[in-house]
């Protein structure tokens, strides 16, 4: 099916490679827009997120933070205190899973007349793109419009002493486990750590977390860190800080893992799980045929398209602006406006919140990390508004002070900061911690995507008793 040139075979208007929820998305936009679409997917339609991260991870944890919620229900604590039937939790993130079968996620993007091939994709030249199937055999696409790379990223393990024979766990590994370790030693910090530890300590494991630097969730405000630390910590997690492994060996085929530390000391475990940074899939990809270094990250404007090119976007983690499925989602929902737009050679609108401008990316990125208690955030937290040079005043309040937290939980920790722009008197970043505060933080994406004013703020009134009410209370703090 191909010649010898390797002349494309079949030509699109827009050709997409990666069919996470990234590509689905760019996709989607391409084929509402009337434009031909083919999408190019070497694993399981529907990503990362579908298999491995989002959905199972959030399967995992639902039972370990709703455990944790009805023990500070007075009535109901006395009859959650046993131990959660994993079995049962594992049952129910192999559903969400779709038991790792991607035949839904196949059907929808053939309902929306996207074509879908199977295999590797690679760029060969400008607007080319080759499919290797694995069976060997290649086709060769041309794309008239636009090339949409969307493959994500995957988990970086360090070349440690012993980490081939080790074969420690990643986030695939964590999300897709199939029994529950009876020690786990969780390596990093940062969010995929924390809910890692939060799930495995929740069905049972005793977990131990190394992390580098000096505490947890270290891209957040210094307290939401801290709280979750003291949780885990309450839970029966042991956090040992400004530690870093140096060799790692496991005995035998199967036996404990021993992990070395820098400080001299050694640990013994059953599993280990590196969360310690995400590089982009880059590497296998035919980069350097249209002048761009494999394995590197791809620096793009705010329409998603790959500086110095007028025809190659790359949409999501590939770009490293937001490694979030929600904020790649929004990204290939720019991308298809924008390829669009230069397709039918319309002007584009790149003013920023302009309709094909990722503004958000920089300005109102939210985030909500689902350990027990939950962190939530969005736009900038204090150091990085000073950091920008920006005039800025915190505003914090004890989440434990508000009615509404009272009535959700005996016993109620957490605290809310909002970061005041004192030229403009608009909100440039929010972070809530404390239990419950997940849902809560879309009002607060919206005051700072939407740059609403103080004084126009001061207007929304919340509802009584609720958790909401801390935004009152914040205002008032702030006015005085």
């Amino acid at each position: 099916m191909t010649d010898a040139e390797g002349e494309p075979n079949s030509w699109y208007d827009v050709v997409v490679i990666g069919a996470g929820p990234v590509g689905e998305n760019v996709a989607d936009r391409a084929r509402a827009a009337g434009l031909s679409t083919a999408v190019i997917e070497s694993e399981l339609i529907g990503g990362e997120c579908s298999y491995w991260a989002c959905m199972p991870s959030k399967a995992l944890l639902r039972p370990v933070v709703a455990r944790a919620d009805a023990r500070r229900v007075p009535g109901l604590s006395g009859a959650v205190q046993g131990p959660l039937d994993a079995d049962a939790v594992l049952a129910h993130r192999d559903e969400q899973t779709s038991h790792w079968k991607d035949d839904g996620q196949v059907g929808w993007l053939e309902s929306i007349g996207a074509d879908i091939y199977r295999g590797m994709g690679r760029l060969t030249g400008v607007r080319q793109v080759s499919v290797t199937a694995g069976d060997g055999s290649v086709r060769h696409l041309g794309a008239r419009h636009a090339v949409a790379v969307c493959t994500g990223s995957r988990a970086v393990v360090p070349g440690l002493t012993g980490i081939d024979d080790v074969r420690p766990w990643t986030s695939r590994e964590a999300t897709s486990a199939k029994e529950v370790p009876g020690r786990l030693v969780v390596v990093g910090g940062g969010v995929v750590g924390v809910e890692m530890a939060t799930v495995w300590q929740g069905l049972g494991a005793q977990v131990t977390m190394l992390i580098r630097g000096g505490g947890l969730l270290p891209k957040m405000e210094p307290f939401a860190g801290e709280l979750v630390a003291e949780a885990l910590t309450e839970a029966g997690a042991r956090i040992l800080t400004g530690v870093s492994v140096t060799a790692v060996h496991r005995a035998g085929q199967d036996g404990p893992v021993t992990v070395e530390l820098d400080s001299g000391e050694s640990l013994e475990s059953d599993e280990i799980l590196f969360a310690t940074g995400r590089a982009p899939r880059t590497d296998d990809l035919g980069l350097d045929t249209v002048g761009l270094e494999p394995g590197s990250w791809l620096s793009v404007d705010d329409s998603c398209r790959v500086q110095g090119t007028d025809w190659l976007y790359a949409v999501g983690d590939v770009n490293h602006r937001a490694l979030l499925t929600h904020q790649g989602k929004y990204q290939a929902r720019i991308a298809g406006a924008a390829i669009t737009a230069r397709a039918q050679e319309t002007p584009l609108e790149t003013d920023p919140w302009g309709a094909h401008s990722a503004t958000a990316d920089h300005a109102a990125v939210p985030q909500v990390v689902f350990t027990d208690p939950e962190a939530a955030s969005v736009g900038l937290t204090l150091a990085e508004a000073e950091a920008a040079g920006r005039r800025v005043r915190a505003v914090d309040h004890d989440l434990a002070a508000v009615a509404g937290s009272g009535l959700y939980a005996q016993g109620y920790k957490g605290r809310a900061r909002m970061i005041v722009d004192l030229d403009r008197e608009i909100l440039l970043g929010v972070t809530f911690v404390g239990p419950g505060i997940g849902e809560l933080l879309h009002s607060a994406t919206v005051a700072v995507a939407g740059e609403v004013p103080i004084d126009r703020l001061w207007h929304a009134v919340p509802a009584y008793p609720t958790i909401s009410e801390v935004w009152l209370r914040l205002l008032e703090a702030y006015r005085g």
